[in-house]
């Protein structure tokens, strides 16, 4: 594994874990960061936006829902995991433990996608086939990780699964980050049907980055009236400021080509 250096920030491998959490544990009303202030100062501490939290039941494609925290539009969280998360305050050298562990051994490791093609959470073929440039987005760098991409129904046996939420409005994405040097699970879209093949390949790269650990750039582009902020931790070779070509901006421009910017490239080769 290439050790990580933390030092200021245009991509962070956030260091938080994702996981289920008990409905009884949040309430089930848009929030804000006044009511939950301890989590939104936490959030903040990792150089998240608070603004315009949410708690969100996230729809999976086996039917089960799970209570999260949304946060910046189109990444989530459980509370106990932003809770137990550690925060880095200093300027050291080290690894971070939520990008996807990949053992010395192994040499690259292989992780199984899979495109959901069952019911209504089935992918267009449109969806389809920006899953498939997506991963190679990925595949063609070389990296110590590389996608096996398979289209179906079983859940259990895959790394990653891309699926459409029915009933959602608007158009979006979601994603969360590594957990146990896995990477998380689930990547959900919805309303992409009716722009570009390479619009809807953007925002599924988008959160390939995210499970395998990527944070949104450090950005003066700004979505849906969020604000742009600025991130924590730099990794070498990339701007310090802006890269309006970064497939990591807080959103895909309607014109994008879909595909990685070099400083895209540079960050994932020194993450992986």
């Amino acid at each position: 594994m290439k050790k990580i250096r933390i030092i200021a920030m245009l991509f962070i491998a956030t260091l938080v874990l994702v996981s289920c959490q008990n409905e009884d544990t949040l309430d089930t009303e848009t929030v804000s960061k006044e009511k939950y202030p301890e989590i939104a100062a936490k959030l903040q501490k990792m150089y998240f936006s608070a603004e315009g939290l949410e708690i969100i039941d996230l729809e999976l494609p086996d039917g089960t829902k799970q209570k999260m925290f949304e946060v910046e539009g189109d990444m989530v969280f459980s509370k106990e995991h932003i809770e137990k998360a550690k925060v880095f305050t200093d300027v050291k050298q080290y690894r971070a433990y939520t990008i996807v562990t990949v053992p010395w051994w192994v040499g690259v490791r292989t992780l199984k996608i899979m495109g959901y093609t069952g019911g209504v959470f089935a992918l267009s073929n449109k969806e389809k086939t920006a899953l498939r440039w997506a991963v190679n987005n990925y595949n063609v760098l070389n990296l110590r990780i590389k996608f096996d991409l398979s289209f179906g129904t079983n859940l259990v046996s895959q790394d990653i699964v891309v699926y459409r939420r029915p009933n959602m409005t608007g158009v979006g994405g979601q994603s969360g980050f590594p957990s146990n040097g896995d990477p998380y699970k689930w990547i959900s879209i919805w309303g992409l049907s009716p722009f570009s093949y390479n619009y809807n390949e953007c925002v599924i790269t988008h959160h390939i980055g995210h499970t395998i650990g990527v944070q949104h750039t450090y950005s003066t582009v700004s979505c849906g009236g969020s604000t742009p902020i600025l991130r924590g931790v730099h990794i070498p070779g990339t701007p310090w400021g802006t890269d309006l070509n970064s497939i990591y901006n807080p959103c895909c421009p309607l014109g994008t080509t879909g595909e990685l910017s070099h400083y895209d490239k540079i960050a994932l080769n020194y993450l992986y």
